[in-house]
């Protein structure tokens, strides 16, 4: 069970693609771990390999005993989303681990490979307008990673660039997506999360789209 009540909302509207939405999230999630918990850049790039070939894999064979993977070849593959087009996410995960600077390059890399993938695939499932689904979920992405960096230039320069991304308009985005993108947005302008502002906020879009 998700344990972020905004990304539970947003699983609340994805109807029949509900576990397959989640799925996605899992995986992104678990490349994130991989990423947390990596010392030693040369293990992590190790790691992210495996799960770059395992996700290709899919492809072809049946998947291993791992839950994230069986997830994904269970309700993602037979929606249309092939496991290399996963794969390429971990290449977003790998610009955090290859990169010493993140100058906005290596920032526009993870953007694209990490959420512009996510929310592309996520789109492609869930229907809606697959431009601004990667537009949208590169905002995402880094807004989520604006709040995990220590060095304040790079902090504020995602966090320009995730303003940005996220400032185009949702309208026509499939509503578990824009409920998601709408969540970063309010985390970017540093609306209180549990706040009734930002409740509501979400509330409406949920219900208009809007």
């Amino acid at each position: 069970m998700d344990t972020d009540p905004e990304r539970a909302l947003a699983l609340t509207y994805a109807g029949a693609r509900r576990d397959a939405l989640a799925a996605l999230l899992a995986l992104d999630q678990t490349l994130a771990d991989v990423v947390r918990t990596t010392s030693q850049p040369a293990i992590g790039q190790i790691r992210l390999a495996w799960w770059d070939d395992a996700l290709r894999k899919l492809d072809d064979a049946p998947p291993p005993a791992e839950p994230t993977l069986q997830s994904l070849a269970s309700f993602v593959l037979p929606a249309g989303v092939p496991g290399a087009r996963l794969a390429e996410m971990v290449e977003g995960w790998d610009v955090l681990i290859e990169e010493e600077t993140l100058d906005d390059d290596a920032l526009g890399r993870f953007a694209e490979r990490r959420g512009g993938r996510l929310f592309a695939a996520a789109a492609a499932m869930l229907g809606g307008n697959v431009e601004r689904a990667d537009r949208a979920g590169q905002g995402w992405a880094l807004a989520d990673l604006m709040q995990h960096l220590e060095d304040d230039d790079a902090r504020v320069r995602t966090g320009t660039m995730a303003r940005r991304l996220l400032a185009g308009p949702l309208a026509g985005v499939a509503r578990p997506l824009g409920l998601l993108a709408l969540s970063a947005r309010l985390d970017v302008a540093s609306v209180p999360m549990g706040g009734p502002k930002r409740a509501a906020r979400l509330a409406w879009f949920g219900l208009s789209g809007r």
